[in-house]
């Protein structure tokens, strides 16, 4: 019997799985809440780390792979560590891999989405919300949803992001909080006169701007100032000439700050008021960051609050299964949610496509998810905790040992491995 594969949700991850089910000629639907796929052309940069680069060049057809590096930032990927006046800590080198599906990469969230539906006509079904399920007598699941409509589907994927309505019904007791950190995010657009108002370090890779104390900024170049030269030798298509002109250069900035650092009434703030307050808290900052914030446009600029998935024991495996965000929801402070998601997305598809019997397939796939997956939320709750601590001495600390590993290069390579 071939089983019909329902995925709840079109982000990343499940897109990502639906692309490699197709591939490997499963039946697949994918139930998304968007009325179209032009509904959510929104949102910041997605760094790829080498898990999700993997995931990508196993899921996707070679012509989508090619799509997405021909559509990622030319910019570098060292990572600095720098004060608030933009004094250099100390700076990890990240060598370029041979191979693009070991190798970090930046992209736009719109246009990775872009790539991801593509080919995906018959299997993505555009304004269904789902609302829940019952199981039927047959062991099948019946989903329900806004419309008044129901589906069946023999195997069910969750990956109806953070607040996902799978896990509610199936694992109600997995519990997802606000962290007390809030963070206010925006665009500085990159042009050939901008980039000469900052600093080099801001426009040449991402960045993390450690202040004495209870705020952080991270920054990091989305650079496609060179990308038609770079692939116009190598016989790019019409539709992927598309995909690399739907989005422009910017350098995405986040502040970050514990409880009690913003004013109480930020989420009423539009935009401007937004990058005001900002503007306010970092005042006595370097002219460069200031000038970053000041030149970006109100509407790119978005707030952001922090929540985190709760670590929780191993359940029974069944046909209803999850990915991403739906089960491991995390901080962005390490920039691996949408990585460990489609690490979720690979190594699911290949359990449900090596020919065994379909609940142990997605009982090992839970029990190896669950371990990566949760040690990335503890890591990335972690790092938010440090982004925006409030004290003083660790802070210098910190930054002691980040001058310390600079000049001793060996042990920057040992601890930065």
């Amino acid at each position: 019997m071939t089983n019909h594969i329902a995925i709840i949700g079109g982000g990343i991850g499940g897109l990502c799985l639906a692309q490699g089910l197709r591939k490997a000629g499963r039946d697949v639907t994918v139930y998304e809440r968007d009325r179209t796929p032009a509904d959510r052309l929104q949102g910041y940069r997605v760094h790829i780390d080498p898990n999700g680069a993997r995931a990508l060049r196993d899921c996707l057809p070679d012509h989508l792979w090619r799509s997405f590096l021909y559509t990622t930032g030319r910019g570098g990927q060292d990572f600095g560590f720098l004060t608030e006046q933009l004094d250099l800590l100390t700076l990890i080198e990240t060598p370029q891999a041979a191979d693009p599906a070991d190798d970090h990469h930046s992209v736009s969230r719109i246009t990775l989405r872009q790539v991801l539906l593509s080919g995906l006509d018959d299997v993505v079904r555009f304004g269904k919300t789902y609302e829940r399920y019952e199981r039927l007598p047959d062991g099948r699941v019946e989903l329900f949803f806004a419309d008044g409509t129901s589906e069946t589907a023999d195997i069910v994927v969750a990956a109806d992001g953070g607040n996902s309505r799978v896990r509610r019904q199936y694992l109600p007791h997995a519990e997802r909080v606000d962290t007390g950190v809030t963070t206010v995010a925006g665009k500085f657009p990159l042009t050939g006169e901008t980039r000469k108002l900052l600093a080099p370090r801001l426009v040449d890779g991402p960045n993390n701007v450690i202040p004495p104390k209870g705020i952080g900024l991270f920054c990091a170049p989305h650079d496609l100032s060179d990308l038609a030269p770079a692939a116009g030798g190598i016989g790019v298509t019409e539709q992927e000439g598309a995909l690399m002109d739907n989005t422009s250069s910017y350098v995405l900035w986040a502040v970050g700050a514990a409880a009690g650092r913003f004013p109480s009434n930020i989420s009423e703030m539009s935009g401007e008021q937004l990058k005001d307050t900002v503007a306010r808290m970092i005042r006595s900052w370097h002219p460069d960051l200031r000038r970053m914030i000041d030149l970006s446009h109100p509407d790119t600029v978005s707030l952001l609050p922090i929540r985190t998935s709760i670590p929780i024991d191993p359940w029974p495996a069944t046909n209803i299964t999850l990915l991403g965000d739906a089960i491991h929801s995390m901080t962005p402070m390490r920039g691996i949610g949408a990585n460990t998601a489609l690490r979720d997305a690979r190594l699911l598809c290949r359990a449900l496509t090596a020919g065994g019997e379909p609940i142990q397939a997605i009982a090992g796939y839970e029990a190896e998810m669950r371990e990566y997956g949760f040690a990335a939320v503890r890591d990335s709750l972690r790092a938010a905790q440090q982004f925006a601590g409030e004290s003083r001495v660790a802070r210098m600390g910190f930054k002691s040992f980040l001058r310390l590993v600079h000049r001793v290069p060996s042990l920057k390579a040992r601890v930065f491995s």
